[in-house]
């Protein structure tokens, strides 16, 4: 391990905007946040946001900076990239932005019923070949429905079209309520405020002429969610791989 990440790793510890659960804290257990954020993190009862998958956290503290009426929450299994974002909202004060190491499978032991507001899903690995593990896979709805307020909205930002597919697909067999689905924000003039936020990996892919999508969806009610039954075929893709160290 390299003196520079091994440095990052050592600040980190020092960030009281970052939550570093070990795993022995939340493996079937809950975690002494579930249920506290809003008073123990955040000292407000505003709404709580997830940018689930957050990298270096660009998002999230760009989300926290444009709308300082909500709470964002990070989260990443990468420390190294978190320390980015934990680093920015530490030196800039932002009292509304905090950042959780965790994996999302453990996303259950860390919020509470109804804590939620939001999750936002940004460029997240489509998995070409490895469906459960999309984080749109029904088996992370389920969770997400657990901790989101009733009717909560999930937000998909992606250049994978074989994942923007998927889950629309997901969300028209389930009956979830549709917001919104886009398959390029940029070239029809959709990308406003919200959705213009640009990551270092989304300005590779627009370099690359890949366009970028977007879907927004409601996640309620009680029904088992199931996996689609479509042909993804039409729209596998290569997907490149950008060294996200």
């Amino acid at each position: 391990m390299g003196k520079g990440k091994l440095r990052k790793f050592r600040e980190n510890e020092t960030f009281s905007c970052l939550v570093q659960p070990t795993t022995e804290e939340v493996l079937h257990k809950d975690h002494p946040l579930k249920g506290n954020w809003h008073r123990d993190m955040f000292g407000n009862d505003h709404p709580i946001v997830l940018e689930l998958g957050c990298g270096k956290g660009e998002y999230t503290v760009a989300l926290g900076e444009r709308f300082p009426e909500k709470n964002y929450i990070g989260i990443d299994i990468k420390g190294a990239r978190l320390w980015k974002g934990a680093k920015y909202a530490t030196t800039h004060a932002m009292a509304n932005v905090a950042f959780l190491r965790t994996r999302v499978e453990f996303i259950e032991s860390l919020f509470g019923p109804g804590e939620i507001s939001e999750i936002w899903i940004t460029f997240a690995d489509p998995q070409e070949r490895k469906p459960r593990k999309r984080l749109t896979h029904p088996r992370f709805l389920e969770s997400y429905r657990r901790i989101l307020v009733p009717d909560g909205i999930i937000h998909l930002k992606t250049d994978s079209r074989l994942l923007h597919h998927f889950t629309r697909e997901t969300v028209l067999q389930n009956g979830l309520p549709l917001i919104e689905a886009c398959e390029d924000i940029y070239g029809t003039g959709r990308a406003d405020d919200l959705l213009s936020i640009q990551t270092f990996y989304e300005k590779n892919f627009l370099a690359q002429g890949i366009p970028i999508t977007y879907l927004s969806f409601r996640l309620g009610g009680d029904k088992p969610l199931v996996e689609p039954e479509w042909d993804q075929e039409p729209y596998e893709q290569t997907y490149k791989t950008l060294t996200r160290s």
